[in-house]
């Protein structure tokens, strides 16, 4: 019998596989989330402890972001050629080491090392959860899991403002950074249930591991030996990267590479300085801290409200709509000045919470856009320019505060990149980047 991959699985109905596979890469966020938030909550303590300017704290801040930018441009051009599993429990190990190691760190540039070497994993995770869940999906519900699976990124994000609150007054801001080594227990987890993805195992000649995914997918399928599985021939060329400017399409990778660039430096300028800005604003630093919780919890609810949306109508307009409301509500942040708490509330969880979620769909979108043989690739190509902006956002925000200047001018410096990022997604001219060629079509079995 003749399966072809992307039907069986594109057809699949939803079911324990897909739950154990959101759930663990949505864990492997979940660490993830927590690990870049931790930063910004411990940032007021760290200025005070070390007798730093926060223009110094978020150039150390930024080496994180460095090593992000070099990890998911590597390792998710890596995993394109030897799988989707190791190089994700690889970057788990690597994060969760370094974060802990923080712990110890005697100077404010030891943090910056550890924090550069930790963003190395944390940059080569997300492509490949990303790439790994979205070939796992059926059709219908893209969009959806990896919406799903990021809420951890969130729950990550939330768990770290709440123990920011509980521990940094009781045990300081390095606290936080110790909790960061626990997802090594998590590891165990991650070679026993992982799974590889389906085309890296058709492309390798893995038999008996596809056949057997494939019937966990869909139990009507025959036993390996009466089955014979093919796939839709993939772009010529032995470079994944070099496949991302193919068919005419530089300009439409280019403008998915500007959106990622302006929201991720709206994010981590929002995360490395929102509570400072608000302690700023007169707020103290429990409450600043309530703020990183209230974005978050209202990130989960817009993603999973997005993801339905983009299932139904599509990814890119769900995607420029939240990139405008992003700018609206951050930009309006900054001219609240006494308007009742209720309404700062709500402009922090629109503002934040639709950044937070744009970024989400982004990755849902980049990991649609691109083939198999190319989607960690062009995902982390995608974060790794938009980790530039993650560089220069909290840079920005820590010179504009060093500088002085009105609150309402930071606010508006982390808003315009949300308009940039919808003017160029609504400039891409089709949906898929690296369309199928024809070809040779790969296949195992009888």
């Amino acid at each position: 019998m003749d399966a072809d991959l992307d039907e069986v699985i594109g057809r699949s109905r939803f079911g324990p596989l897909h739950v154990r596979i959101v759930l663990l890469a949505g864990l492997v966020i979940l660490f993830d989330g927590y690990d870049l938030t931790i930063y910004g909550a411990a940032v007021p303590r760290m200025i005070v402890e070390f007798g730093i300017s926060p223009a110094t704290a978020g150039l150390i801040g930024s080496g994180a972001l460095v090593g992000m930018m070099i990890g998911a441009m590597a390792f998710g051009a890596l995993a394109d050629k030897v799988g989707r599993r190791r190089p994700i429990i690889a970057c788990v190990v690597l994060y969760t080491v370094f974060t802990g190691a923080v712990f110890l760190a005697a100077t404010p540039w030891e943090v910056g090392v550890y924090r550069f070497l930790a963003g190395l994993g944390l940059g080569g995770v997300m492509p490949n959860a990303v790439a790994l869940v979205t070939e796992y999906a059926p059709t219908r519900l893209r969009s959806t899991m990896v919406s799903v699976m990021f809420s951890g990124y969130m729950v990550g994000g939330i768990a770290a403002a709440l123990l920011g609150v509980a521990l940094i007054p009781a045990y300081g801001w390095r606290s936080l950074f110790l909790l960061g080594a626990l997802p090594l227990l998590a590891v165990p987890l991650l070679v026993k249930y992982l799974p590889e993805a389906p085309a890296f195992l058709l492309r390798r000649g893995r038999a008996d591991e596809l056949a057997a995914t494939l019937r966990a997918l869909d139990p009507g399928l025959p036993p390996h030996g009466d089955l014979r599985v093919t796939a839709g021939a993939e772009p010529a060329g032995r470079s994944p990267v070099a496949s991302l400017f193919r068919n005419g399409n530089g300009v439409n990778t280019a403008m998915l590479w500007i959106a990622f660039f302006m929201v991720l430096l709206m994010i981590y300028g929002l995360l490395t300085w929102l509570p400072q800005l608000m302690i700023e604003a007169g707020y103290p630093l429990g409450s600043s801290l309530s703020f990183l919780m209230t974005l978050f919890l209202a990130g989960i609810v817009i993603t999973w409200v997005g993801g339905y949306l983009s299932d139904r109508y599509g990814t890119r307009p769900v995607l420029i709509v939240s990139y405008l409301v992003a700018a609206v509500f951050v930009a309006a942040l900054g001219f609240l000045g006494d308007s009742s708490l209720l309404w700062v509330y709500a402009s922090v969880a629109l503002g934040g919470g639709a950044t937070f979620a744009a970024q989400i769909f982004a990755n849902a979108y980049a990991a649609q856009f691109y083939p198999s043989s190319a989607r960690s690739a062009g995902i982390g190509w995608a974060l790794g320019i938009g980790r530039i902006g993650a560089i220069i956002g909290p840079l920005l925000g820590g010179v504009l505060l060093s500088a002085g200047v009105p609150l309402h001018v930071n606010f508006l410096a982390f808003a315009v990149p949300g308009i940039i990022a919808a003017a160029a997604l609504g400039l891409i001219r089709n949906r898929t980047a690296a369309p199928r060629t024809a070809g040779t079509r790969p296949s195992i079995g009888a």
